[in-house]
């Protein structure tokens, strides 16, 4: 009976020993899995970072000037309130006009 008790405790330490082995084993395969899949995303991020930027449209060239400084300055200004919402279209048509004439 005693033999059967020491051979029961060596079957159940061994088997236990397995699982333990088996679940470290198993674990390590998930981390690297989930490392690889990190990985994966964090280049598909670069890549579309990449992408974007080279799909960015040039910077616009610089228009001639037209004619005194000042003029470009003020249509200029006129373009930044209308854009802002402070002058409507008829306002900043007619602003626009009178710098124009004169």
């Amino acid at each position: 009976m005693m033999r059967a008790a020491a051979t029961t405790a060596v079957v159940v330490g061994t088997a236990g020993a397995v699982s333990h082995h088996q679940q470290q084993k198993y674990a390590g395969q998930e981390a690297a899995a989930q490392q690889q899949q990190d990985q994966a995303y964090e280049q598909g991020v670069a890549d579309a970072q990449t992408q974007q930027q080279q799909a960015a449209p040039p910077p616009a060239p610089t228009p001639a000037p037209a004619a005194a400084p000042d003029l470009t300055a003020q249509l200029q200004q006129l373009a930044q309130l209308h854009t802002a919402g402070v002058l409507s279209d008829e306002e900043f048509a007619a602003a626009k006009q009178k710098l124009l004439a004169g």
